[in-house]
């Protein structure tokens, strides 16, 4: 799977998105202009020791995003799509964008790919939510469609065993 940040703003929320993302084994592109450097502090506390870890790849544009991702599906998480996350079929090598936190992804995107349009249903007062838990609640959905393919398929407690 792959995570898409178009001009993300927060330092610690692509920290977050970032840690989500090793720990699934997701690919993360980062679009520019970014909000923050990424050596910036906030970024790696966020991230933790997970970081270094990260296959993380930057893009200077959309434009070149596109170029160095040839035939790549992509789905458009914003607010203001038709569709829900529920209501679409992911596949492992499929692309999932975000906008930045002020914005979303510009319109001028969005009209171009409406059938690939997401959103995540939330009351109507509400503008949107967190953009890290926006990523995880979508990339989740995502690998559970997949059966969470390579990921630990149970848990095991530190010091104690389960109970059969």
């Amino acid at each position: 799977m792959h995570i898409v940040l178009h001009e993300p703003e927060i330092p610690s929320n692509t920290g977050n998105i970032g840690r989500t993302c090793v720990a699934t084994g997701t690919v993360l592109h980062l679009i520019k202009p970014l909000g923050f450097s990424l050596s910036e502090k906030a970024l790696r506390r966020a991230g933790l020791d997970y970081w270094k870890d990260l296959d993380v790849r930057v893009y200077e544009d959309y434009e070149d995003f596109l170029a160095k991702n040839p035939g790549a599906h992509v789905f458009y998480a914003t607010t203001k799509a038709r569709r829900t996350y529920a209501d679409v079929t992911y596949g492992p090598d499929d692309y999932i964008m975000f906008g930045k936190e002020t914005a979303g992804i510009p319109e001028e995107i969005l009209i171009d790919h409406e059938p690939d349009c997401i959103r995540i249903p939330m009351k109507d007062d509400y503008r949107s939510l967190n953009l890290s838990n926006a990523a995880a609640i979508i990339l989740y959905e995502a690998l559970r469609q997949q059966d969470f393919c390579g990921l630990t398929p149970h848990g095991a407690l530190h010091r104690l065993s389960w109970r059969e």
